[in-house]
């Protein structure tokens, strides 16, 4: 008998333990939400993909906590509208204006589109070498070598480096637009490793330089 009771005790005891810890934690839980203060900022509705022109379609308002909040963070669609990502965005990611830019900030410095750990290197091209100067900034490019001959051997051209980002044609740093007038120009400045930028600076002390463009196109999923 002693037993029984002890033994419905117990339980009485385990159940009256549960209640009382669910009560205390759905008051820690609705004091914690209280204490919780949220804002509005700015993500991407879409993929945007780096070099983009950032439209007000392509971003959406979301709720995130306050409190780690990152100091770049855009809080409002003006800040991000009709600039470009400079890299590429995912669908959902909260914008950092560190990771936008406007088109004039890359018009008087070259020094702002180098990457990290990147250099600029400049190459001197003609019509012929430069796709009949159609080569334009932001596109990529594989550099070939033709070293000079000598001897009446042929000259034997080879890819030095592929898939290179062009930073300017000329002193222009930017793609055309609508309004851009055509200019011939005699020099692409490239991006590349400085290992790699010593090695095209070698290469056209050698013989030429000729650059073959790659399509921009992107092939369907």
């Amino acid at each position: 008998m002693r037993v029984k009771l002890t033994l419905v005790l117990a339980i009485i005891m385990g159940l009256i333990t549960t209640a009382l810890f669910f009560s205390y934690m759905k008051k820690f839980d609705a004091a914690q939400a209280v204490d919780i203060v949220w804002v509005e900022v700015i993500a991407a509705r879409q993929p945007i993909m780096k070099n983009q022109s950032i439209s007000a379609d392509m971003l959406y308002m979301i709720q995130v906590p306050e409190k780690g909040l990152h100091p770049q963070t855009i809080k409002s669609t003006e800040e991000a509208e009709g600039k470009f990502a400079v890299a590429d965005l995912a669908a959902g990611e909260v914008l950092l204006s560190h990771r936008l830019r406007q088109v004039e900030e890359e018009t008087m410095f070259v020094s702002r589109k180098i990457q990290e750990g990147y250099r600029a290197v400049t190459v001197e091209v003609n019509a012929v070498q430069s796709v009949s100067n159609l080569i334009e900034p932001e596109d990529y490019v594989d550099v070939i070598s033709t070293p000079a001959v000598h001897d009446g051997k042929p000259a034997v051209s080879f890819i030095l480096l592929e898939r290179v980002r062009v930073l300017a044609i000329g002193r222009r740093m930017v793609e055309a637009g609508p309004d851009t007038q055509y200019e011939v120009y005699s020099s692409v400045t490239l991006e590349l490793k400085p290992q790699d930028a010593v090695m095209v600076i070698n290469a056209g002390e050698r013989g030429s330089l000729s650059l073959i463009l790659h399509s921009r196109m992107i092939p369907a999923a």
